[in-house]
């Protein structure tokens, strides 16, 4: 399983790094999953409804409002982590279709022993990278699509042009859903650019975040929403409004412009994602 500290965490080598599992001192049978010191993932093994990053909250309150509460639906998720959201989509939507791709083999096998899901046909974790697995699925195959992808802390290039976000407008059914998970800092150029590349192939779309974050004032999360149909905007606001840490959304016009002019990200151009800032993971190693 890995080599356990004195304070019960659990330290392994993975594929991509060093993983530690932090329990949750706060909440009995939670867990907070790090690589290589970077936050990735929190699990409450005893209530997978129980979501402690914001992001996570953001993106869940988008699988909440894209369909009735309860209908299942077929959902791939690009990133596995410790699969908070497939654990809180199986309790939400009970009888949904999930696949899981996550590229670090030993890092499945992990959390898996030490974090284990329930038991479930309809939800199958697979070993491989995001990409692949777009170019590997059937056109129009799931209802909603969630990028949450990080390699060091930051989205590998071939995840972030516009011919990944043209396999994902295949994959997704006609009415489908794309959410992404972009970090970034001031001046923001990288979100930007994502958001510029995505809306090319789902131009139907909205961002959520943080003001302070919107403003270019911090690095943080954004959570992009994208379709080939209007996104439910007004029930995304009030689920931002009303979070812990309460949030905005751009959409319409203000999001034309917090887009405009940026060029669209494509294969033969595309970096990684904007750094973290230098110690903004504080961890005790």
């Amino acid at each position: 399983m890995g080599r356990r500290r004195d304070d019960d965490r659990v330290v392994a080598d993975v594929d991509t790094g060093r993983a530690d599992l932090v329990p949750d001192r706060d909440r009995p049978g939670s867990w907070t999953l790090l690589l290589d010191g970077a936050p990735q993932s929190h699990v409450d093994l005893g209530d997978p409804t129980h979501l402690e990053f914001e992001y996570v909250r953001r993106l869940a309150a988008a699988l909440d409002v894209v369909a009735p509460a309860g209908a299942p639906l077929r959902v791939l998720h690009l990133g596995g982590g410790a699969l908070t959201l497939p654990r809180y989509v199986q309790a939400t939507r009970p009888g949904s279709t999930q696949r899981v791709s996550e590229v670090d083999g030993a890092l499945v096998d992990l959390v898996r022993r030490a974090l284990p899901w329930p038991s479930d046909p309809r939800l199958k974790v697979r070993v491989a990278d995001a990409r692949a697995t777009l170019t590997s699925s059937r056109d129009g195959a799931y209802d909603v699509i969630v990028a949450d992808v990080f390699a060091g802390a930051r989205t590998p290039a071939h995840l972030t042009s516009v011919e990944f976000a043209a396999q994902v407008a295949r994959v997704l059914a006609p009415d489908g859903c794309y959410l992404a998970n972009i970090a970034d800092g001031p001046p923001l150029r990288h979100a930007r650019g994502q958001v510029a590349t995505v809306r090319t192939v789902l131009p139907r779309a909205c961002l959520v975040a943080d003001a302070a974050v919107l403003r270019g004032r911090r690095y943080g999360n954004l959570v992009l929403v994208a379709s080939r149909v209007e996104p439910p905007v007004p029930e995304l606001t009030r689920r931002a409004a009303g979070d812990w840490f309460p949030g905005r959304v751009v959409a319409g016009a203000d999001l034309d412009r917090f887009a405009g002019g940026v060029a669209v990200v494509r294969d033969a151009d595309a970096v990684d994602s904007t750094p973290p800032p230098p110690g903004i993971f504080s961890v005790d190693r």
